[in-house]
This record gives structure tokens, sequence and C-alpha cells, in this order.
């Protein structure tokens, strides 16, 4: 533990060059502007930026993305607490006592109340990620084929639970749906095409970054077209610095918050939002006066803007470590790393062990940088929402078919934004989530070449997948989350306990 904190310290040294601050500076600033308008979010955001690093240096432009990341996610307290429209899907939980307290005259103290639990978060999250990563990828070490399978497979199973708490099948369905789009193109192993009917543009399957940019970023701009517009704000009221008394007395809220949103972080595919709902449901059940939770409570808000920035290094640690994405912003940096020769994965403390604790000095200063800038720009940054969606929007949509082009250069890949685009916005008009999507499109190549892999091992065995250590307890997880998910069997079961 003392050798992990002691290379952290000296990558957040290592880190602190003018060059770099500038680029923390910058890319952190654009991020709370794309996650504070309604329709821009984390993961478009980052798809769109990773579009323009191509011909940086990999550590300047993995730099620049994680604070465009961490940025983001922050950013979208602001629309929360001023609009009650949460900038991003991260900010939700954040908009039921920050949106009370703005109406109350106490915007400003709100706003400095969510930027303060943004940077202990992220603060928590990092040094849960230098210590947690590098055990996580020694004992990833003992994955192969059977387990990269099963992992997988939980991955999307447990994302489509926990997305779609109401109606898990629809989780399911999205999720099942990326690991099927995900088969387009030719297999990993032989090359053979699948699905292409013929056409040489779908036998190179769809690329990721088109197809999160349309399922994220143009469908969102389709929702948001839909919707009426939002009214602008004019003022913030009220002092912006939070108390430190108030701060102190609430250490334990903002641990136990930071915790929670690094473990929910971990779990594939949930992300930010499941750690700002879980970390603000622990503090509403802790509370004294629970009934103040949804009527202004500086504690939830707290609460909540402390899980979901605790949440982005949690989610980056199966990135590093795994190769898994924990959330959909986390999967576009997944596929920039490897656009930039960076190979996550179990052998990363092997071939590049210092690279996890220069990643958590990267969020280190991000979140150093939502802190200075939240709290210096409060009155400038509001002149952004001030921008009328009009103007807005045919700008995001040139962005959208720009990045998804760029990446390759084919006119296919504008299609294909297009098409996810439409698919997404089809799919959240009846209400299913879209991390499961998404992470089913990450998670079928990892999945279609380790049970093949695994096959061909095994002599055609299944037997493998489940009688391996690992596997097996995998494969029980998974088989108990589906179970879990059906309503007849969860109340059975709680029927048995009853009786017992």
């Amino acid at each position: 533990m003392t050798d992990s904190l002691l290379s952290l310290l000296a990558a957040i040294a290592t880190l602190a060059t003018p060059g770099s601050l500038f680029n923390v500076a910058w890319a952190t600033l654009l991020g709370m502007t794309v996650g504070m308008l309604p329709g821009l979010t984390a993961t478009l955001g980052i798809a769109l930026l990773t579009t323009l690093t191509f011909r940086m240096d990999p550590a300047d432009a993995i730099l620049i993305l994680i604070s465009m990341y961490v940025g983001a996610i922050y950013g979208g307290s602001r629309t929360a607490i001023l609009l009650n429209i949460p900038g991003t899907p991260a900010n939700a939980a954040s908009a039921l006592d920050g949106f009370p307290l703005a109406r109350a005259g106490r915007a400003g103290e709100a706003m400095g109340l969510a930027t303060t639990g943004s940077f202990f978060g992220g603060c928590v999250g990092l040094v849960l990620l230098a210590l947690i990563a590098p055990e996580l990828a020694e004992f990833g070490l003992r994955f192969q084929s059977y387990e990269f399978f099963w992992l997988a497979v939980f991955g999307v199973v447990i994302s489509g639970r926990l997305t779609a708490m109401d109606d898990p099948i629809k989780g399911w369905i999205a999720g099942f749906l990326g690991l099927f789009l995900a088969q387009v193109g030719q297999e990993g192993i032989h090359a053979y095409q699948r699905f292409s009917y013929g056409s040489v543009d779908l036998a190179g399957g769809f690329g990721l970054l088109p197809a999160l940019v349309g399922a994220f970023g143009f469908a969102e701009l389709l929702s948001v077209m839909k919707q009426p517009a939002y009214e602008t704000v004019r003022d913030y009221g009220g002092r912006i610095l939070p108390k430190m008394r108030e701060l102190a007395a609430r250490w334990w809220l903002v641990i136990r918050s930071g915790i929670l949103g690094t473990l929910m972080g971990i779990i594939p595919g949930v992300g930010e939002d499941m750690g700002a709902w879980v970390s603000y449901a622990a503090a509403r059940r802790a509370s004294r006066n629970p009934e103040n939770f949804g009527n202004g409570s500086t504690a939830g808000l707290l609460a909540a803007e402390t899980g979901n920035n605790a949440a982005v290094p949690g989610a980056i640690i199966p990135v590093l470590t795994l190769a898994v994405p924990g959330s959909a912003p986390a999967a576009v940096l997944l596929a920039a790393m490897f656009i930039h020769g960076v190979r996550p994965g179990p052998l990363i403390m092997i071939e590049n062990p210092g690279f996890i604790f220069e990643v958590a000095a990267m969020v280190f200063w991000a979140s150093v940088a939502i802190l200075i800038l939240g709290l210096a720009l409060t009155r400038p940054m509001l002149f952004v929402l001030r921008v009328p969606r009009e103007y807005l929007m045919p700008i995001v949509f040139v962005l959208c078919v720009v990045g998804a082009f760029a990446i390759a250069s084919r006119v296919f890949d504008i299609w294909v934004m297009l098409g996810f685009g439409v698919l997404g916005f089809a799919l959240r008009q009846m209400n299913y989530p879209m991390a499961p999507l998404v992470l089913g499109i990450v998670l079928g190549d990892i999945l279609d070449k380790n049970f093949r892999r695994g096959m061909v091992l095994s002599d055609g065995s299944f037997e493998p997948f489940v009688t391996r250590p690992i596997s097996g307890a995998l494969a029980a997880l998974t088989l108990i989350t589906i179970l879990w998910g059906i309503g007849p069997v969860r109340r059975a079961v709680a029927r048995v306990f009853r009786r017992a």
C-alpha cells in the first residue's frame, strides 16, 4: 500500500509541468461546458475529442480525454441545480436536492457544495484506483479464455439488471442486441465474414466510436429537440464557497460516498449514475432527518456529487486491468487507449507498471481543475446556458458527422452514426437503457474470441467453462443475477426465507 501511494505522489509531481497543467485546464473547462449543456454527455464529449487527438502524443491525449471525462461528469451538476435538468445522466440524483436549494435562493451554495463534493469524490476514487488496480491486474493474470467469456456475459447481465431496475428484461435485450451487433463483420480468428451480405463496408464491421457517437450523441440530440425548450438562468444567488465547518462535520459522508461511488464504477457498464444513486440512498438511510432529502438537503446533494465523481476513477479500474469498461464514457476511453497504442489488460503491470499511477495522477489534476474553475467561473459559465439550442444543436450534429468520418475516413461510418442514433432514439422512447447496448458492442469481440478460443483449447467441450473455479463463480453469479431479476423467482425466494 505504501509503495502504491508513493508511486501515486511521484506521478502527481511528474505531471505538474506547465504544458500538462495547461492541457488539464482547457480540457476540463471544455468538459464542464459539454456536461452542463443538456443534450451533450461525457460519452459524446470524449468520443468527439478522441477524433482530434489522433496525432498527439499518447500521454497528452489520454490526459486530455480523462480531463474531459472528469469535467463533463461534474459540469452536469450546473443544469441539475439551476434548471432541474441533469446535464448528464450521472447528475440526476443531484437535481433532487440541488434544484429545491436553487429555488430557495441558495443556488450559489448548492453549486459550491457540488464542486467540493466532486473534488473530494475524485480524490477518494483516485486513491482507491492506485490501491485496487495493481491488485486487480495481478488477479486478472489468472484469467484465461473461459473466464473472459463469462466476464463479458456477466458484464452485460449485471449492467442490464442495474440500469433497468424496474424492468431488467429491457436491459438484457439492449445488452444482447449490442453483443449481436458486435458480431457483424470479419470474425477475429479466421477473418470469416458474418452478416455482411456481400457488402464490403459491412465486412469491416461497425466502428465503436461511430456507434457510440450515434447512440449517445445523435440520439440525445433527437431527444432534446423533441422536448420543450428549457428556461434560461439569470442569476445564481447567494455565496458560493461552502462553509468549512459544514464540510468537516460530514467527513464520513464524503468518504462513504466516495467508496460506494468507486465500487459502483468498477462494476462493468453500471457507471456514474448508479454511483450517485447508491451514495444518495446510503446518505438518506444514515441521516437523522431523511424527510429533508428531496426537499433541499445539502447532505443529499453532497453525497450524490461525491458518488458520481468517485465513479469516474472507479470505472477506469476495470478498463486498465481487464480491458472491460465500467461505464459508457469509459468504453470510449478504452477505445482511445487502443488507438494511441496503449494496451490495457492484466499484463499492464508487467508491460507498463507506472501507467496506472499516471492515470490516477491525471484524475487528481483534473479534480483540482474542477475545484478551481468550478468555484471561480460560476457566473461566467451561466452564459453558456443562454445559447439557444436552435444554434447549438446544428453545431453538435456537424461535430457528430465530422467525428464519425474522421476516425477512418469512411463515409459508411457516417451512416453507422446515423443508424445507431435513430436506433438509440427509438430505444430511449421505449425506456430501454443505453449503457448495456454500448457495453455489449464493446464486449462482443471479447466474448466471441474467447468463447471460440476456449472451445478450441477444450477440444469442443463446454466443461471447463463451468468447472474452473473463477469461471464457475462468474457463471454462478450470472445465473443468480438473471434469476433475481425475474419477479416471480424473487418473490418465491422471499417467501421461502420468511417461512424459515
